[in-house]
Protein backbone atom coordinates (compact mmCIF):
# COMPACT_ATOMS: atom_id res chain seq x y z
CA UNK A 1 0.00 0.00 0.00
CA UNK A 2 1.66 3.29 -0.86
CA UNK A 3 0.40 6.40 1.16
CA UNK A 4 1.27 9.37 -1.00
CA UNK A 5 -1.06 12.23 0.14
CA UNK A 6 0.32 15.61 1.46
CA UNK A 7 -0.44 15.26 4.84
CA UNK A 8 0.69 15.72 8.44
CA UNK A 9 -0.50 13.95 11.36
CA UNK A 10 -2.26 16.77 12.74
CA UNK A 11 -4.44 16.24 9.32
CA UNK A 12 -4.79 13.00 10.15
CA UNK A 13 -6.83 14.21 13.26
CA UNK A 14 -8.52 16.27 11.25
CA UNK A 15 -9.38 13.76 8.93
CA UNK A 16 -10.66 11.66 11.26
CA UNK A 17 -12.59 13.77 13.16
CA UNK A 18 -10.60 14.48 16.14
CA UNK A 19 -11.37 17.48 17.88
CA UNK A 20 -9.89 19.85 20.69
CA UNK A 21 -11.66 18.61 23.33
CA UNK A 22 -13.56 20.82 25.75
CA UNK A 23 -11.19 23.41 27.56
CA UNK A 24 -13.06 22.86 30.69
CA UNK A 25 -11.23 19.39 31.33
CA UNK A 26 -7.76 21.42 30.85
CA UNK A 27 -5.89 21.60 34.34
CA UNK A 28 -3.21 23.98 34.34
CA UNK A 29 -0.91 24.29 37.68
CA UNK A 30 -2.50 26.55 40.27
CA UNK A 31 0.04 29.09 40.19
CA UNK A 32 -0.21 29.55 36.21
CA UNK A 33 -2.68 31.26 34.64
CA UNK A 34 -4.66 31.46 31.59
CA UNK A 35 -3.18 33.78 28.65
CA UNK A 36 -6.32 35.36 26.91
CA UNK A 37 -4.08 35.45 23.44
CA UNK A 38 -5.31 35.19 20.26
CA UNK A 39 -1.94 34.56 18.49
CA UNK A 40 0.86 31.84 19.82
CA UNK A 41 3.84 33.13 18.61
CA UNK A 42 7.04 33.64 17.72
CA UNK A 43 7.18 36.88 19.69
CA UNK A 44 10.47 39.07 19.80
CA UNK A 45 10.19 42.56 22.03
CA UNK A 46 11.12 45.17 20.14
CA UNK A 47 12.90 48.46 21.75
CA UNK A 48 9.58 50.52 22.50
CA UNK A 49 8.20 47.08 24.22
CA UNK A 50 5.56 46.64 21.74
CA UNK A 51 5.72 42.78 20.52
CA UNK A 52 6.03 41.57 16.73
CA UNK A 53 4.60 38.17 16.14
CA UNK A 54 4.81 36.27 12.69
CA UNK A 55 1.41 35.10 11.60
CA UNK A 56 1.54 33.48 8.39
CA UNK A 57 3.17 35.71 5.46
CA UNK A 58 2.54 38.51 7.56
CA UNK A 59 3.75 40.32 10.83
CA UNK A 60 1.62 41.91 13.57
CA UNK A 61 2.27 44.49 16.23
CA UNK A 62 1.09 44.40 19.49
CA UNK A 63 1.54 47.62 22.08
CA UNK A 64 -1.02 46.47 25.06
CA UNK A 65 1.06 42.98 25.98
CA UNK A 66 -0.58 40.68 23.63
CA UNK A 67 -4.40 41.82 24.30
CA UNK A 68 -4.79 43.24 20.55
CA UNK A 69 -2.77 43.51 17.41
CA UNK A 70 -2.22 45.09 14.49
CA UNK A 71 -3.36 44.57 10.88
CA UNK A 72 -0.78 42.51 8.74
CA UNK A 73 1.79 43.26 6.91
CA UNK A 74 2.73 41.00 4.61
CA UNK A 75 6.26 39.95 4.75
CA UNK A 76 6.83 38.38 1.32
CA UNK A 77 5.37 39.44 -1.86
CA UNK A 78 7.34 37.94 -4.76
CA UNK A 79 6.60 34.91 -7.39
CA UNK A 80 5.74 31.44 -5.80
CA UNK A 81 7.27 29.77 -3.73
CA UNK A 82 6.43 32.06 -0.67
CA UNK A 83 3.90 31.17 2.12
CA UNK A 84 6.01 30.99 5.31
CA UNK A 85 4.58 28.71 8.10
CA UNK A 86 6.03 27.61 11.33
CA UNK A 87 8.64 30.04 11.74
CA UNK A 88 11.27 30.77 14.24
CA UNK A 89 11.67 34.34 14.71
CA UNK A 90 15.04 35.90 16.24
CA UNK A 91 15.88 39.95 16.82
CA UNK A 92 19.48 40.44 17.11
CA UNK A 93 21.51 42.04 19.43
CA UNK A 94 21.89 44.50 16.60
CA UNK A 95 18.02 45.07 16.25
CA UNK A 96 17.69 43.25 13.49
CA UNK A 97 14.51 40.30 12.78
CA UNK A 98 15.45 37.40 11.13
CA UNK A 99 12.81 34.69 10.27
CA UNK A 100 13.68 31.60 9.47
CA UNK A 101 10.43 29.73 8.49
CA UNK A 102 9.16 26.37 6.54
CA UNK A 103 7.47 27.31 2.88
CA UNK A 104 4.17 25.70 2.91
CA UNK A 105 4.13 25.95 -1.05
CA UNK A 106 6.14 23.60 -1.25
CA UNK A 107 4.42 20.80 1.07
CA UNK A 108 4.68 17.63 -0.24
CA UNK A 109 5.05 14.73 1.62
CA UNK A 110 4.70 10.98 0.71
CA UNK A 111 5.68 7.52 2.09
CA UNK A 112 5.90 4.54 0.48
CA UNK A 113 4.77 1.94 2.80
CA UNK A 114 5.47 -1.12 0.89
CA UNK A 115 9.20 0.25 0.20
CA UNK A 116 9.11 2.25 3.90
CA UNK A 117 10.73 4.98 2.37
CA UNK A 118 10.08 8.71 1.36
CA UNK A 119 8.64 9.17 -2.02
CA UNK A 120 11.35 11.23 -4.60
CA UNK A 121 9.07 14.31 -4.35
CA UNK A 122 8.27 14.79 -0.44
CA UNK A 123 9.65 18.12 0.24
CA UNK A 124 9.16 20.93 2.59
CA UNK A 125 12.02 23.43 1.95
CA UNK A 126 13.15 25.90 4.39
CA UNK A 127 14.25 29.65 3.96
CA UNK A 128 15.35 32.52 6.05
CA UNK A 129 14.79 36.13 5.30
CA UNK A 130 15.80 39.29 7.38
CA UNK A 131 14.29 42.93 8.01
CA UNK A 132 16.30 45.84 9.02
CA UNK A 133 13.67 47.82 9.94
CA UNK A 134 11.21 45.98 12.44
CA UNK A 135 9.25 43.75 10.29
CA UNK A 136 8.37 46.63 7.81
CA UNK A 137 10.08 45.39 5.10
CA UNK A 138 11.84 42.16 4.02
CA UNK A 139 15.48 41.66 2.60
CA UNK A 140 18.00 38.64 1.51
CA UNK A 141 15.62 36.06 1.20
CA UNK A 142 17.13 32.41 0.51
CA UNK A 143 16.45 28.88 0.82
CA UNK A 144 18.56 27.61 3.54
CA UNK A 145 17.30 23.47 2.79
CA UNK A 146 16.10 21.92 -0.12
CA UNK A 147 14.60 19.14 0.87
CA UNK A 148 11.98 17.71 3.46
CA UNK A 149 11.88 19.34 7.10
CA UNK A 150 10.23 18.47 10.14
CA UNK A 151 8.85 20.51 12.58
CA UNK A 152 11.59 24.15 13.10
CA UNK A 153 11.77 24.40 17.30
CA UNK A 154 14.18 26.61 18.24
CA UNK A 155 16.80 29.51 17.15
CA UNK A 156 19.23 31.29 19.33
CA UNK A 157 21.87 34.39 18.84
CA UNK A 158 24.98 33.48 20.65
CA UNK A 159 27.62 35.65 22.72
CA UNK A 160 29.79 35.98 19.49
CA UNK A 161 26.88 37.17 17.43
CA UNK A 162 26.45 34.00 15.68
CA UNK A 163 22.93 32.93 14.72
CA UNK A 164 22.15 29.00 15.31
CA UNK A 165 18.99 27.39 13.82
CA UNK A 166 19.21 23.60 13.46
CA UNK A 167 17.16 22.15 10.95
CA UNK A 168 15.52 18.81 10.83
CA UNK A 169 15.87 16.78 7.13
CA UNK A 170 15.80 13.24 5.90
CA UNK A 171 18.22 10.78 4.81
CA UNK A 172 17.94 7.70 2.34
CA UNK A 173 18.77 4.21 3.31
CA UNK A 174 17.41 3.39 5.38
CA UNK A 175 15.16 7.02 5.22
CA UNK A 176 15.12 8.71 8.76
CA UNK A 177 15.51 12.02 10.25
CA UNK A 178 18.97 13.98 11.02
CA UNK A 179 19.88 17.57 12.10
CA UNK A 180 22.30 20.10 10.81
CA UNK A 181 22.74 23.53 11.97
CA UNK A 182 22.35 27.47 10.12
CA UNK A 183 24.67 29.24 11.03
CA UNK A 184 24.72 32.91 10.36
CA UNK A 185 27.40 35.42 11.53
CA UNK A 186 26.36 38.35 9.78
CA UNK A 187 22.58 38.70 11.46
CA UNK A 188 21.04 36.38 8.87
CA UNK A 189 22.81 37.96 5.16
CA UNK A 190 24.42 34.36 4.71
CA UNK A 191 24.40 30.71 6.03
CA UNK A 192 26.79 28.36 6.58
CA UNK A 193 25.86 24.68 7.40
CA UNK A 194 27.39 22.41 9.82
CA UNK A 195 28.18 18.57 9.77
CA UNK A 196 25.17 16.38 9.93
CA UNK A 197 23.92 14.76 13.33
CA UNK A 198 22.48 10.96 12.59
CA UNK A 199 21.52 8.75 15.34
CA UNK A 200 20.47 6.16 12.68
CA UNK A 201 16.78 4.70 12.39
CA UNK A 202 13.85 3.75 10.20
CA UNK A 203 10.98 5.64 9.23
CA UNK A 204 9.15 8.78 8.80
CA UNK A 205 9.20 9.62 12.86
CA UNK A 206 12.84 8.20 13.45
CA UNK A 207 16.03 9.44 13.98
CA UNK A 208 17.90 12.31 15.20
CA UNK A 209 14.69 14.84 15.22
CA UNK A 210 12.74 18.77 16.17
CA UNK A 211 15.99 19.70 18.66
CA UNK A 212 16.22 22.57 21.31
CA UNK A 213 19.36 23.81 22.47
CA UNK A 214 21.25 26.93 24.40
CA UNK A 215 24.20 28.39 25.33
CA UNK A 216 26.26 27.72 27.72
CA UNK A 217 28.53 29.74 30.36
CA UNK A 218 31.42 28.18 29.19
CA UNK A 219 30.71 29.05 25.55
CA UNK A 220 29.36 25.67 24.00
CA UNK A 221 26.10 25.35 22.75
CA UNK A 222 24.10 22.28 23.92
CA UNK A 223 21.35 20.73 22.06
CA UNK A 224 18.69 18.50 22.79
CA UNK A 225 17.11 16.50 20.35
CA UNK A 226 13.70 14.70 20.34
CA UNK A 227 14.47 11.06 19.48
CA UNK A 228 12.47 7.82 20.17
CA UNK A 229 14.10 6.04 22.47
CA UNK A 230 12.80 6.77 25.89
CA UNK A 231 14.79 10.35 26.19
CA UNK A 232 16.35 13.16 24.67
CA UNK A 233 19.96 12.70 23.21
CA UNK A 234 22.43 15.95 22.87
CA UNK A 235 24.92 17.19 21.47
CA UNK A 236 27.42 19.83 22.22
CA UNK A 237 29.18 22.05 19.75
CA UNK A 238 32.78 23.98 21.01
CA UNK A 239 32.43 26.61 17.80
CA UNK A 240 29.11 28.33 18.07
CA UNK A 241 27.03 25.62 16.15
CA UNK A 242 29.82 24.87 13.11
CA UNK A 243 30.38 21.69 13.85
CA UNK A 244 28.88 18.87 16.78
CA UNK A 245 31.18 16.72 17.90
CA UNK A 246 30.23 15.03 21.02
CA UNK A 247 26.40 13.62 20.46
CA UNK A 248 25.01 10.85 22.94
CA UNK A 249 22.04 10.05 25.08
CA UNK A 250 21.33 12.40 27.68
CA UNK A 251 19.81 11.85 31.62
CA UNK A 252 16.95 13.33 30.67
CA UNK A 253 13.99 10.49 30.23
CA UNK A 254 11.28 12.04 27.61
CA UNK A 255 8.84 11.05 25.35
CA UNK A 256 8.77 11.07 21.68
CA UNK A 257 8.21 14.65 21.46
CA UNK A 258 10.31 17.98 21.14
CA UNK A 259 11.03 19.79 24.44
CA UNK A 260 12.13 23.47 24.58
CA UNK A 261 14.84 25.14 26.50
CA UNK A 262 15.35 28.66 27.69
CA UNK A 263 18.64 30.86 28.95
CA UNK A 264 16.38 33.25 31.21
CA UNK A 265 17.04 36.19 32.32
CA UNK A 266 18.22 35.02 35.53
CA UNK A 267 20.87 32.99 34.33
CA UNK A 268 18.59 29.84 34.81
CA UNK A 269 17.87 27.36 32.41
CA UNK A 270 14.86 25.90 32.07
CA UNK A 271 13.51 23.07 29.80
CA UNK A 272 9.12 22.32 29.12
CA UNK A 273 8.80 18.63 27.81
CA UNK A 274 6.41 15.64 27.85
CA UNK A 275 8.32 13.34 30.67
CA UNK A 276 8.72 9.52 29.83
CA UNK A 277 5.62 8.69 31.50
CA UNK A 278 2.80 10.27 33.57
CA UNK A 279 3.12 12.04 36.80
CA UNK A 280 2.87 8.92 39.44
CA UNK A 281 3.63 5.98 36.27
CA UNK A 282 6.18 4.15 35.64
CA UNK A 283 4.97 2.44 32.47
CA UNK A 284 3.92 3.96 29.44
CA UNK A 285 1.98 0.65 27.33
CA UNK A 286 -0.97 2.49 27.41
CA UNK A 287 0.37 5.72 25.59
CA UNK A 288 2.26 4.40 22.83
CA UNK A 289 1.13 4.88 19.13
CA UNK A 290 -0.25 1.12 18.56
CA UNK A 291 -2.15 0.77 22.40
CA UNK A 292 -4.21 4.08 22.34
CA UNK A 293 -7.38 3.73 23.64
CA UNK A 294 -9.23 3.48 20.20
CA UNK A 295 -12.58 4.28 21.46
CA UNK A 296 -11.69 8.02 21.91
CA UNK A 297 -10.78 9.65 18.53
CA UNK A 298 -7.42 10.84 19.14
CA UNK A 299 -6.69 7.09 20.51
CA UNK A 300 -8.24 6.04 16.69
CA UNK A 301 -6.19 8.97 15.02
CA UNK A 302 -3.02 7.35 16.46
CA UNK A 303 -3.91 4.24 15.48
CA UNK A 304 -4.03 5.20 11.92
CA UNK A 305 -0.79 6.74 11.95
CA UNK A 306 1.06 3.88 13.79
CA UNK A 307 0.39 1.09 11.02
CA UNK A 308 1.60 3.52 8.30
CA UNK A 309 5.02 3.87 10.63
CA UNK A 310 7.89 1.43 9.23
CA UNK A 311 9.11 1.18 13.08
CA UNK A 312 7.62 -1.94 15.11
CA UNK A 313 9.39 -1.04 18.68
CA UNK A 314 7.48 0.62 21.20
CA UNK A 315 7.73 4.50 21.87
CA UNK A 316 7.00 6.56 24.82
CA UNK A 317 3.53 8.86 22.71
CA UNK A 318 2.90 10.59 26.37
CA UNK A 319 1.94 14.25 25.44
CA UNK A 320 -1.08 14.44 27.74
CA UNK A 321 1.18 16.31 30.65
CA UNK A 322 3.62 18.82 29.77
CA UNK A 323 6.33 19.37 32.67
CA UNK A 324 8.59 22.03 33.60
CA UNK A 325 12.33 22.30 35.12
CA UNK A 326 15.34 24.69 36.08
CA UNK A 327 19.03 24.32 36.14
CA UNK A 328 21.12 26.52 38.21
CA UNK A 329 24.11 24.54 35.86
CA UNK A 330 23.45 24.50 32.80
CA UNK A 331 21.54 21.40 33.05
CA UNK A 332 24.17 19.41 35.49
CA UNK A 333 21.51 19.05 37.70
CA UNK A 334 17.59 20.28 37.36
CA UNK A 335 14.40 20.85 39.99
CA UNK A 336 11.95 18.11 40.36
CA UNK A 337 10.14 18.30 37.09
CA UNK A 338 6.57 19.59 37.92
CA UNK A 339 3.42 19.18 36.00
CA UNK A 340 2.16 22.67 34.64
CA UNK A 341 -0.53 21.48 32.53
CA UNK A 342 -2.80 17.93 31.97
CA UNK A 343 -5.43 16.40 29.98
CA UNK A 344 -6.92 13.31 29.22
CA UNK A 345 -6.48 11.72 25.75
CA UNK A 346 -5.23 14.86 24.23
CA UNK A 347 -2.26 16.28 23.53
CA UNK A 348 -0.02 19.17 24.83
CA UNK A 349 2.98 19.14 23.05
CA UNK A 350 5.33 21.42 20.60
CA UNK A 351 5.41 24.14 23.43
CA UNK A 352 7.02 27.58 23.05
CA UNK A 353 8.52 29.77 25.38
CA UNK A 354 8.82 33.15 25.80
CA UNK A 355 10.17 35.46 28.53
CA UNK A 356 7.86 37.99 28.22
CA UNK A 357 10.03 39.99 31.75
CA UNK A 358 12.40 39.08 33.72
CA UNK A 359 11.05 35.97 35.17
CA UNK A 360 7.31 35.58 33.53
CA UNK A 361 7.12 33.25 31.20
CA UNK A 362 4.31 32.49 28.05
CA UNK A 363 3.94 29.13 27.75
CA UNK A 364 2.44 27.94 24.38
CA UNK A 365 1.42 24.40 23.22
CA UNK A 366 0.98 24.68 19.45
CA UNK A 367 0.09 20.83 18.61
CA UNK A 368 -3.48 19.42 19.92
CA UNK A 369 -4.58 21.16 22.92
CA UNK A 370 -4.39 24.89 22.34
CA UNK A 371 -2.73 26.19 25.59
CA UNK A 372 -1.76 29.83 26.57
CA UNK A 373 -0.82 29.92 29.99
CA UNK A 374 1.69 32.45 32.08
CA UNK A 375 3.63 31.37 35.16
CA UNK A 376 6.54 33.22 37.33
CA UNK A 377 9.80 31.60 37.49
CA UNK A 378 9.83 32.65 41.24
CA UNK A 379 6.60 30.44 42.32
CA UNK A 380 8.77 27.53 41.21
CA UNK A 381 12.24 28.05 42.32
CA UNK A 382 12.66 31.28 44.56
CA UNK A 383 13.98 34.58 43.96
CA UNK A 384 17.71 33.61 44.41
CA UNK A 385 19.09 33.07 40.86
CA UNK A 386 23.00 32.63 39.14
CA UNK A 387 24.42 34.98 37.27
CA UNK A 388 23.33 35.02 33.46
CA UNK A 389 26.03 34.42 31.51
Amino acid sequence: MKFSVAITISLVLVILGVGLGDSKDLWIHPRGKILPLELTGPFVKLGDGSLLTVDGNATRISRDGGKTWSEPRQIYQGPKPGTPKNGLLLKTKDQIVVLVYQDWDTMNWGWDDARGVALPDARLDVWAIRSLDKGKTWVDRQKILDGYCGALIDIIQTRSGRIVAPIQFMLPDPDRHAIYTAVSADNGKTWKKSNIIDLGGYGHHDGAMEPTLAELRDGRLWMLLRTTWDRFWEAYSEDDGLSWRVIRPSDIKASSSPGYLLRLASGRLVLVWNRLYREGENSYAHLTRRNFDTSVPMGKAFRWYSERTQKNDPESWQREELSIAFSEDDGITWTDPVVIARQSQQMLSYSYLFEREPGLLWILSGFGRPLRMSLREADFVGSTASSAP
